[in-house]
């Protein structure tokens, strides 16, 4: 579904990735780890069309897509939830949903998807006309992601999802990825929370200073020393079992 080849990246003249190379296959949830500073959030943000690419190639089923507008990358199917959540705190929950599928046409089918974020997100039904700058961390969370599958994507990309978040609400969000990713929408996911992407992941990439250090499938990589020691903790660095 998603190729990304060798992209090289950067803030002005401040380099920021050094030939990433990725796939996402499609019904897959892909997870990407590292430190802060790593390069996590640009590659989402080159992939979107948000940071150029300097070299290298980002397919999407197929087509060759670096230099495309975002505006376009979102009608073609890939939709990013970003890290910061970008709400417009002085609309309501309920616009800033229906601002998610300002590409679309297909009026009814926009109704259906906002539907279906409501049972996602019971309660963001319940807070629909409410100020979306009046929610709480977790639920302005909620409707940024709620925005972003209003665009219908076939690959959904999240940027720190847990981000700030309590560890009741970080289970919570959790169990709403799972349930994305199983109603069969493709996710990549960048989460600071390693063992969180790990478990979460079919498979993953981890990055290190603007480059791709080490690749495989997450329940291997969750065994690997170097992650173990690096991302995971002091328990696991010890050898001790972790558990969600």
């Amino acid at each position: 579904m998603l190729e990304v080849e060798d992209i090289h990246s950067a803030y002005g003249k401040v380099k920021a990735l050094f030939g990433v190379s990725l796939q996402v296959r499609e019904k897959e949830m892909v997870s990407l780890i590292g430190a802060n500073g790593a390069g996590k959030s640009t590659t989402l943000r080159a992939i979107m069309g948000l940071v150029p690419v300097i070299s290298g190639q980002i397919r999407f089923m197929g087509k060759r897509i670096d230099g495309f507008s975002p505006r376009a990358i979102v009608r073609m199917g890939i939709s990013l939830c970003l890290e910061d959540r970008k709400l417009w705190p002085d609309m309501t929950v309920r616009e800033n949903l229906e601002l998610g599928g300002f590409s679309r046409k297909d009026r009814k089918s926009c109704q259906k998807d906002l539907d279906r974020i409501f049972e996602y997100f019971p309660i963001l039904r319940e807070r629909q006309f409410q100020m979306a700058g009046s929610l709480s961390g977790g639920e302005q969370q909620m409707v940024a992601i709620g925005r972003a599958l209003m665009s219908a994507p076939q690959l959904l990309m999240l940027d720190e999802p847990s981000l700030g978040l309590s560890p009741i609400l970080v289970e919570k969000m959790k169990e709403m990825i799972m349930q994305i990713h199983r109603m069969g929408t493709t996710i990549l996911l960048v989460e600071q929370n390693a063992f969180l992407a790990l478990r979460l992941s079919d498979r993953s990439y981890v990055l290190e200073v603007g480059r791709v250090t080490i690749e495989g499938r997450s329940e291997d990589l969750i065994q690997n020393e170097h992650i173990r020691k690096a991302y995971l903790g002091k328990k696991a660095a010890e050898g001790i079992p972790l558990s969600l």
